[in-house]
């Protein structure tokens, strides 16, 4: 009797693990289904190279963070990176109503449990690695930005939402935290009070709520095209590309550095910034111009 309950009891768990095995796979071609397109993030270069602008496009997982996903940033962002003409930055979504869903939960329920961890830790060194592209960033926030997709905006240096639009660090609902900066870049612009209640409640809020409370520079009535947000950053980052490139890229370091030091400390680094402008030919060309009034030529030298 002891055998057979034994043998019993071995077929029941090679019968539940091939199960597991089974539910594994199919979970994998599901998510495999959608998640290998070269298409999942589409790179654009508008006027003339100056202005990139970079579109989420995974409509069937709400533009979930996937492997993929990641790869295709990581090699986008290497590649404006030390583009020396872009002036300035966009990301958005190409799927109307979503602008990112955060993390790829079902890619991620597949994944080993010691992948995770290395996962997270590259998914935050992206994040960072594009919070620190020397250009000018605008995130345009047409639809629901959650968790990861909400934590990708923060890293930019401004945010553009639509009225319809909806954001949240949701993570406490899932029992984790934010991995990605949030804990840190949400407190920093809308003070630690109100980061805390975001977070601990895991609250969502529209683009109206969001530029009350300054977690977005800009919100927009969204119109038909379902693309007021994105419209309204392109109309930004062309203002901004007017202006001396050096010039965005040490503004834009001397504000960074400015903000994690004491203000002596940052009144140096302004400093050293400065310092950098003053040899360049464009310093001399906007004096030129000025003189002449007319308009700069900029060439970022």
């Amino acid at each position: 009797m002891a055998t057979y309950m034994a043998k019993l009891l071995q077929r029941s768990s090679v019968l539940l693990k091939s199960r597991v095995v089974i539910r594994r796979q199919y979970l994998l071609t599901q998510t495999c289904r959608y998640s290998s397109s070269p298409d999942d993030l589409r790179v654009n270069y508008l006027d003339d190279g100056e202005i990139v602008v970079l579109g989420l496009n995974r409509p069937e997982a709400k533009n979930a963070i996937s492997k993929n996903l990641l790869r295709l940033m990581e090699e986008a962002v290497m590649s404006v990176k030390f583009d020396n003409n872009v002036r300035a930055v966009i990301i958005r979504s190409e799927v109307p109503g979503i602008f990112c869903a955060g993390a790829d939960l079902k890619e991620r329920i597949m994944m080993p449990q010691e992948e995770v961890g290395p996962f997270v830790a590259r998914l935050r060194k992206a994040i960072l690695e594009f919070g620190d592209l020397p250009m000018p960033t605008i995130a345009a926030l047409d639809g629901v930005a959650v968790g990861g997709g909400l934590e990708m905006a923060l890293s930019c240096d401004m945010l553009v939402a639509a009225s319809s639009a909806k954001m949240g660090l949701v993570e406490a609902k899932l029992a984790i935290i934010p991995g990605g900066g949030g804990t840190q870049r949400l407190p920093r612009l809308v003070g630690p009070s109100v980061a805390k209640e975001l977070m601990f409640t895991g609250r969502v809020v529209d683009g109206q709520e969001a530029a009350r409370i300054g977690l977005v520079n800009h919100c927009v009535d969204q119109d038909d095209s379902k693309e007021a947000a994105y419209t309204r950053s392109l109309a930004l980052a062309r203002e901004i590309a007017t202006q001396g490139p050096i010039a965005l890229r040490m503004v834009k370091k001397a504000v960074n550095k400015g903000n994690e030091v004491d203000l002596a400390t940052g009144l140096a680094f302004e400093e050293a910034y400065y310092a950098q402008v003053i040899p360049t030919k464009d310093r001399m060309e906007g004096l030129i111009a000025f003189k002449e009034k007319r308009k700069p030529k900029f060439k970022g030298e």
